[in-house]
């Protein structure tokens, strides 16, 4: 039987990757990462999409990166930024966790040759992104490179797949893709903050409102309302 591993924020982007996986592979596995990000809301998400997806184990995996990196999304870091508009994405924003991306692949690469799974997704996408480096095709081509070299799989000749299939998609297109395949949007989360609402005005709410717009779909969660 056919099995993959799933690395699951319970955001927009990771929820929809997660309902690909479910399309292309028998059995999922789901890791999601308490980080030391500054609120824990998202993991409520997932919970939620890893069950609706009765993924066969979901595992929440505590690293806490906000004792040795420094970023705005982690705990006693600097303030959110918000209203960058249409710069988002012309240069590495205070939201950028070091080598995140790298540490949970690599977490999940573990993962999967121990359960004996063919292949971990990862949901990033290098269109509409907030300019982080390992969201990019050579940072992922660079790590397939290095699974191959440095696993026990790859040197018997068959290695874990890293597949990263919203890769080339804008936020409209994986709207889109998300909607056409039944993934339920409304558990997602993407805001940075963790209230009750979503704020709207982070990076990760302007690019997920400009996406539904894109997409001519709906967002059905909330978001706080703003003064005219």
């Amino acid at each position: 039987m056919s099995r993959a591993v799933v690395l699951l924020s319970g955001g927009l982007d990771s929820s929809t990757t997660l309902g690909i996986a479910a399309k292309e592979y028998e059995e999922l596995c789901a890791l999601t990462f308490i980080y030391g990000q500054k609120h824990e809301k998202e993991i409520e998400s997932a919970k939620k999409i890893a069950s609706h997806y009765c993924v066969e184990e979901h595992k929440i995996l505590n690293i806490p990166l906000s004792k040795i990196g420094r970023s705005s999304l982690l705990k006693n870091g600097e303030k959110i930024p918000e209203h960058q508009g249409e710069n988002i994405g012309e240069s590495i924003p205070s939201t950028y966790v070091p080598a995140r991306n790298m540490i949970m692949l690599s977490y999940a690469l573990c993962y999967a040759e121990s359960i004996g799974a063919d292949a971990v997704y990862i949901g990033a996408t290098a269109r509409d992104y907030s300019g982080y480096p390992d969201c990019r095709p050579e940072f992922f081509h660079a790590f397939e490179e290095m699974a191959e070299e440095g696993t026990e799989r790859g040197l018997e000749g068959s290695p874990v797949k890293i597949k990263y299939p919203l890769i080339h998609m804008t936020k409209g297109d994986i709207v889109k893709k998300a909607h056409e395949i039944g993934v339920p949007l409304r558990w997602t989360w993407s805001c940075y903050k963790g209230e009750k609402k979503a704020c709207g005005e982070c990076d990760s709410c302007k690019l997920r409102l400009k996406g539904f717009e894109e997409a001519g779909i709906e967002d059905p969660i909330d978001y706080v309302e703003k003064d005219p």
